[in-house]
């Protein structure tokens, strides 16, 4: 048993001997189930623990009713109650299960978006006198997260396995529970990590490994699982987000049983938030079996990003090292010239956005473009050609490398 792991045991055994402790999943919904109004039939159960002060969350959502041209469907649009209240719907261990399955692990566990899902696993899993080793770009939920949790964070500059091996190291001679965490593919850059590096370096000195793959997932690796997958690696957590390349909302947890267990008792922001809707976690499953047959999709969608970037690249525009896939952001440089790129852009009939500090360092104000599969090769082409022409200039090629100060905040990568 690992460091981590001992540490996760035994926290575990001191919250059910403070009899504090709430077993996962307990007295869940059942299909079907409503609370009951007025006298109670015989053996029936009236149900008195939901927020579902009018009684709508029960009623079935009716898509054509609401504007949305949907066909009506059998769960509730509202979960009525916190996860460990009673807001446990079949539907919600459904998709968990399914998710749980395709990215093979043991469980998972939904929260209202990916945000929640970082902050809350960070803040449940490291505790004061833990070693939160976090990469200096890591998105704003994870900086979040770190700072809940009242462990050392030791922030490391961007990819830098030296940096991430000292830190680890010193943990371990310390002999401090320690968790490395590190998004696959960070969305304001287009890079990521080496992820099978990473991995050996935690199990050298037992070190937990939480990967948030929110951008990757769908996009990279067999069926659409990410990043890790593609680089046959197995993280101890992966944390994904649901609307991105599933294009619908809410974030998950993937792990191992004990820890899911944790998180339902500890994580505050599932513990003290409503559960996702019933009616998404049902479409959610629709999404993801699409999702993993998308296979033409991810293949058309790295071919026109790989054409856009070349076509920039040969331009003399500037990308950041070790860039690949969907999301292309071209370093401007100064914040005024982002902005007027961007107007440019607009009009010839190109919407894309600058990002600007905190969200990037200083210095390194970026067009940042998304693809996405449904363009076409001359639509992406004919952004090129805009993008180019808008900044005018040839830049000299080379790799973004923020200033010490700001690659060490770790603060604000939204």
């Amino acid at each position: 048993m690992l460091r981590w792991q001992r540490a996760l045991h035994e926290r575990t055994l001191a919250l059910r001997a403070e009899e504090r402790w709430r077993e996962p999943d307990a007295n869940p919904r059942s299909a079907g189930e409503a609370r009951g109004q007025g006298a109670l039939e015989p053996g029936a159960v009236l149900d008195v623990t939901s927020n579902d002060y009018l009684g709508l969350a029960d009623e079935p959502f009716d898509g054509h009713e609401a504007g949305g041209g949907l066909a009506k469907v059998g769960p509730a649009l509202g979960a009525g109650s916190a996860r460990l209240v009673r807001g446990t719907h079949p539907e919600h261990r459904a998709l968990e299960r399914e998710l749980a399955a395709w990215l093979e692990f043991e469980e998972c566990l939904l929260f209202s978006s990916g945000y929640a899902a970082n902050v809350g696993l960070v803040s449940a899993l490291a505790a004061p006198g833990d070693v939160v080793v976090s990469d200096a770009l890591n998105h704003a939920s994870i900086i979040d997260g770190c700072r809940l949790s009242r462990a050392t964070v030791r922030v490391v500059p961007h990819r830098d396995l030296g940096a991430m091996q000292r830190e680890l190291a010193s943990a371990a001679e310390q002999d401090r529970v320690c968790w490395l965490v590190s998004e696959s593919y960070f969305s304001m850059d287009g890079n990521g990590p080496d992820l099978p590096a990473l991995s050996a370096l935690c199990r050298r000195f037992e070190a937990g490994l939480l990967v948030d793959e929110a951008h990757a997932l769908g996009v990279f690796g067999p069926e659409g699982r990410g990043l890790c997958a593609a680089g046959g690696v197995a993280p101890d957590v992966i944390v994904g987000g649901l609307g991105k390349a599933f294009g619908s909302q809410g974030g998950f947890v993937a792990s191992s049983a004990a820890i899911r267990s944790w998180l339902w008792n500890r994580a505050r922001s599932f513990v003290f938030s409503t559960g996702v809707s019933p009616w998404l976690s049902a479409a959610t499953r629709g999404r993801l079996a699409r999702l993993r047959d998308a296979d033409a999709e991810r293949q058309r969608l790295a071919a026109v990003a790989r054409a856009l970037r070349e076509q920039l690249l040969d331009a003399g525009l500037r990308l950041p090292e070790g860039q690949h896939g969907p999301l292309v952001p071209v370093i401007v440089g100064a914040e005024g010239r982002a902005l007027e790129a961007a107007e440019a852009l607009r009009e010839r009939g190109f919407y894309v956005q600058a990002i600007r500090p905190p969200t990037v360092p200083a210095g390194e104000s970026r067009l940042r473009i998304s693809l996405h599969a449904g363009l076409s090769a001359e639509a992406v082409q004919s952004l090129g050609e805009a993008v180019i022409a808008v900044l005018g200039e040839r830049a000299t090629q080379g790799s973004a490398k923020p200033s010490d100060g700001a690659a060490l905040s770790n603060d604000g990568a939204e």
